[in-house]
């Protein structure tokens, strides 16, 4: 009787913790345990059926690429980095700025709407030769190709947040003799955040493929070069060693968007 009495009673709040503990760790250890058994497939396929290198390296090749390319890796990874960072804030600020337009005014929104559906439309490779030889070969025309594919998705969530807020809400805010402005700051902007960081999200990853495609189109140097050279000159370890440092590049941006989210849109 008198050991049953020292048993400590549970703990639920503990309990609950520990619990959503092991839901975190589930949540990453499944996707690191599928990648990882993923690439040990990709090991064993290319070794088993003898896929030459030029065609499908192995990931250890790609690996040691990785390792002893890492300097020129680097060195082309700052412009691709500095030229997707000004894209998306430059094709962001100007959805956001466009979108609060028509918003305010239905006949700007019926002018020009369907100008950037229109422009939207057109293949961003097919576009992209029309802007380096209106900017010029150099850090321009990669911007705006980076800040043109950013642009349309930011547009489009832009303007459903800002009409998000119920006409219950705007007509209260009438009654109340509210401003534009103060509708705009404390309604329209605080509703709009969510579908603004959704398409932000978008945008983080699509600059990184606006500056790689602006770089294919005429650059000697960032990853969409060092891509090209690597294909004419058939060196796959390298072409793949620079896709993955792509990616990487996508992720980062995409993180930093999803960071600066739970920052500032806390309800």
């Amino acid at each position: 009787m008198a050991i049953a009495e020292n048993i400590p009673a549970p703990d639920p709040e503990a309990e609950a913790r520990a619990e959503a503990r092991r839901r975190k760790l589930m949540a990453g250890a499944v996707p690191l345990a599928t990648a990882a058994g993923l690439i040990a497939l990709w090991q064993v396929g290319v070794k088993a059926f003898g896929v030459p290198t030029y065609i499908a390296p192995a990931p250890s090749d790609v690996a040691a690429t990785l390792i002893d390319k890492f300097p020129l890796l680097m060195q082309n990874f700052w412009p691709t980095l500095f030229e997707s960072i000004a894209g998306f804030a430059v094709g962001n600020i100007a959805a956001i700025l466009i979108a609060i337009a028509f918003v305010h005014s239905r006949n700007v929104e019926r002018a020009f709407f369907p100008i950037a559906v229109f422009i939207n439309t057109i293949p961003i490779l097919a576009i992209a030769p029309i802007l380096v030889l209106i900017f010029g070969p150099g850090l321009t025309a990669k911007v705006v190709i980076a800040a043109l594919i950013c642009f349309f998705p930011t547009l489009v969530n832009m303007v459903r947040g800002l009409q998000s807020i119920s006409p219950q809400a705007l007509e209260l805010a009438r009654i109340l003799s509210a401003s534009k402005s103060e509708v705009f700051w404390k309604m329209r902007l605080p509703s709009s955040l969510p579908f603004l960081f959704s398409a932000l999200k978008i945008s983080a990853t699509t600059s990184v493929i606006g500056a790689i495609v602006g770089e294919w189109v005429g650059a000697d140097k960032g990853l969409g070069a060092l891509i090209i050279d690597a294909t004419f000159n058939f060196n796959s370890p390298l072409l793949y060693a620079t896709v993955f440092m792509s990616s990487g590049l996508s992720v980062l941006m995409f993180a930093l968007v999803s960071l600066a989210e739970r920052r500032i849109v806390r309800w």
